[in-house]
């Protein structure tokens, strides 16, 4: 086995061996808590420039197949696992992860206590990291120097490196229902096909696009999707919210759609000590009670309280769900009903699905807004 480090921007050094492929890479370094669905997290955009550490202690027993990408490749900086399988258990497999991260050119480690770099995570928080193996390695004050030259999660603006390039469509199964327009600011593959399945062809837009591309599709709706970075530096789809909220066009956002909606009702955002990523994490929905157990994978957050209500250029808007383990906001809505976010994954795949009703809300909201629209004309 060839020898791996993995060296986080505080000097801590953890020692192991090479798991996928030799090298270098940087990223800020993050624990997911997900007992399953290892191959949605490594393709998930969200993690671009991230080096995920898995709290799961066996990696790599499904190893890898062509059907449960999220995204169009291996988003993730690198990979920190404690023991991956000698023998893949799956009949869907096509080859195994250790495979497939070479082939993709993904750096890991393997064989370090991640039990230990977890707490240490808790502790000080996510930070920036490094994994080096092969011919990359060498002394350890020369690793610590590399990874602290890197720049911070803080104000990275990362939505338009993950967001496609050219516009595409997803036609729905069946009838045509509704058209939504989707931005990408990260967006996985099984959020068009939550869509689909409820009767919706979905236009995915690229981060850039501009209010007149949306208006010329005359959309039912809008979507906000998912994706990586800080809030903070995503004017341009802040001020796209503003732009649709200002039309009237029902909008729906999910995790960094969510901070962006927040942002365009004028909150603020800030980061997370070490952020929410895992699919166990529950959500209380303030007006039912209601709580939901979620997926989820955010290191930036809203401010606001639970059930706070809030003046906004479109109205009054309220703090609709709260995590019930830290009270980090986790969903806001416009009063009239016309918009509305939350911090988790409804399309959450491997899971759980408890959310997915979010999707039946969004088609019911285009539906009333049309029926409301058709009255109007009368």
């Amino acid at each position: 086995m060839t020898a791996a480090l993995l060296v986080l921007e505080d000097g801590r050094v953890f020692s192991g061996s090479s798991f996928g492929a030799l090298g270098e890479t940087l990223g800020e370094a993050v624990f997911s808590t997900g007992m399953t669905g290892y191959q949605e997290t490594l393709t998930d955009p969200s993690y671009h420039r991230q080096i995920v550490v898995a709290t799961a202690p066996h990696i790599g027993n499904t190893g890898w197949n062509d059907e449960d990408d999220e995204g169009s490749r291996i988003w993730v900086a690198g990979y920190a696992v404690r023991d991956v399988t000698r023998r893949i258990s799956n009949w869907r497999a096509t080859g195994s992860l250790q495979d497939e991260l070479v082939r993709q050119g993904v750096v890991g480690i393997a064989g370090i206590d991640t039990r230990a770099l977890v707490r240490h995570l808790r502790t000080r928080g996510s930070m920036r990291a490094g994994i080096f193996s092969g011919d990359a390695i060498a002394a350890n004050d020369k690793l610590l120097d590399r990874v602290r030259q890197q720049p911070s999660m803080l104000g990275a603006d990362l939505a338009s490196e993950v967001s496609t390039v050219e516009s595409y469509t997803i036609e729905p199964i069946g009838d045509v229902r509704y058209t939504v327009a989707a931005i990408d600011l990260g967006i996985k593959t099984n959020t068009p096909r939550m869509f689909a399945e409820r009767g919706v062809r979905v236009h995915v837009l690229s981060a850039n696009t501009s209010i007149d591309d949306i208006r010329e599709l005359k959309p039912n709706g809008v979507f906000l999707s998912n994706g990586p970075g800080d809030p903070a530096t995503a004017g341009g789809a802040v001020a796209l919210t503003k732009a649709v909220l200002g039309d009237g066009i029902p909008l729906f956002g999910i995790c960094f759609g969510n901070q962006i909606l927040g942002r365009a009702l004028g909150r603020e955002t800030y980061k997370m000590k070490f952020g929410h990523r895992g699919i166990n994490i529950p959500v209380v929905e303030h007006e039912t009670g209601r709580i939901a157990i979620t997926a989820q994978n955010h290191g930036f957050a809203l401010e606001g309280e639970a059930g706070e209500e809030f003046d906004t250029p479109f109205g009054r808007a309220i703090v609709s769900h709260t995590c019930a383990n830290d009270g980090v906001v986790e969903g806001v809505r416009l009063l009239d009903g016309r918009a509305f976010s939350v911090q988790y994954h409804p399309e959450a795949a491997a899971g759980p699905h408890d959310a997915a009703y979010l999707f039946d809300r969004f088609t019911t909201l285009m539906e009333r807004s049309g029926a409301n629209e058709a009255k109007g004309k009368v």
